[in-house]
C-alpha cells in the first residue's frame, strides 16, 4: 500500500515530463506559420510572374463600347 502511495506522485511527475512547454509549442507553431506564409508568398510571386509573361504582347485593353441611350418608354 506504502508502495503505492510513492509511486503516484512518481508517475504524475513522469506524465508531466512528457508534454511539451507551452514556450516550445509556440515556437513549433511560430515556425510552422512562417514556412507557411514564405510558401504562399513564393506561389503569388510564380503566379504574377506567369500573369506578367502571359499577358506580354497583348494589345492595350480596349474602351468598352457603350450603347446607345435609352428613349425612355
Amino acid at each position: 500500500m506504502r508502495a503505492a502511495i510513492l509511486l503516484v506522485p512518481l508517475l504524475l511527475l513522469a506524465a508531466c515530463k512528457d508534454e511539451p512547454r507551452f514556450e516550445e509549442r509556440y515556437e513549433k507553431a511560430a515556425k510552422e506559420i512562417e514556412a507557411r506564409a514564405k510558401a504562399m508568398d513564393a506561389d503569388i510571386a510564380e503566379s504574377d510572374r506567369a500573369a506578367a509573361s502571359a499577358s506580354e504582347g497583348l494589345p492595350p485593353d480596349a474602351r468598352p463600347s457603350n450603347a446607345p441611350p435609352s428613349s425612355g418608354e
